[in-house]
């Protein structure tokens, strides 16, 4: 318990692209955070008045301390399934509720709707938390629009050809900062609880077309060259290989029809989504440099 007698949030994955973020919104809006990391010298950039606990979810019973007196998680799932369950039931018995950052699986949409392991991770973990009975918000972001720099910026940093499967298929790509907002916003408000949000963009792009967007930031022509899916399924290591499978049934999937748009950051902060062309403005030095991106 703070000195102020309010309880502290504990955020999981708190160094994170959207942990990390979302810790900087509790402190700015004077909510006490406590953040959870696996080793103490991974915490050094965090806000010096943040509280520091070490925990691991594959090791349930360490998170005790992290877990004493909290008041609301901030559940970010970065372990393999096997603990979930035991993990789960410790958050129940601490806490009096529980956001998770999940994914839009229940959405009926193809681009959503292919096998993935990691969709059908979160909706196990999603029926632990309803099966304790703990109130749980649930978190379900679409793609990132961060997701460019992972894919595109080494290609753009160098001839500014972006070599890709289905320039055609459409998504809606959701701004990190706007995830984070959400997230902080229903950590500290009441009136969240059972609140199921499905979080997007507000547009519905080509992929080429959110290369084209990122020429424009850059004030550069890039070109977008058509890759065939096995060629790019060959190029990926084999360890990325059920992800790569996920995403090119999903690409494919969504060709040839919108993206699914919510109004759902809108409604929740009550200012406009970031559309990817101010996603891809403030984040211009990340495509030309080495430098993280904004936050």
């Amino acid at each position: 318990m703070t000195p102020t007698g309010e309880p502290p949030v504990l955020v999981t994955g708190a160094t994170g692209r959207i942990g990390r973020a979302v810790v900087d919104l509790l402190t700015n809006a004077g909510v006490p955070v406590r953040a959870l990391v696996r080793r103490a010298d991974s915490a050094a950039t965090l806000p010096t008045d943040v509280e520091i606990v070490t925990g691991d979810l594959t090791v349930p019973e360490s998170l005790d301390a992290a877990l004493h007196a909290v008041g609301t998680v901030f559940l970010v799932w970065t372990a393999p399934p096997q603990t979930a369950a035991a993990v789960v039931d410790r958050l129940a018995a601490h806490t009096q509720r529980v956001v998770y950052l999940s994914a839009p699986h229940r959405t009926p949409h193809p681009f959503f709707q292919q096998p993935n392991p990691m969709a059908a991770l979160h909706a196990e973990i999603e029926r632990l938390i309803a099966a304790t009975g703990v109130d749980s918000t649930i978190i379900r972001p679409g793609m990132f629009a961060s997701n460019a720099l992972l894919w595109w910026a080494a290609a753009i940093r160098g001839d500014g050809v972006v070599r890709w499967p289905y320039g055609a298929a459409e998504t809606a790509p959701v701004d990190d900062r706007d995830v984070a907002a959400v997230v902080a916003r229903t950590l500290h408000e009441s009136g969240h609880a059972g609140g199921d949000y499905v979080l997007t963009g507000p547009e519905s792009l080509t992929q080429a077309e959110q290369v084209r967007i990122i020429g424009d930031a850059l004030g550069r022509r890039l070109t977008f060259e058509e890759m065939p899916p096995d060629e790019f399924r060959r190029a990926t290591p084999e360890a990325s290989r059920p992800a790569v499978d996920m995403l090119l049934a999903a690409w494919n999937a969504a060709t040839g029809r919108p993206a699914h748009v919510t109004s759902t950051v809108s409604d929740l902060l009550g200012r406009p989504a970031r559309t990817f062309r101010q996603w891809a403005t403030d984040h211009t030095i990340s495509f030309t440099g080495n430098r993280h991106p904004t936050s």
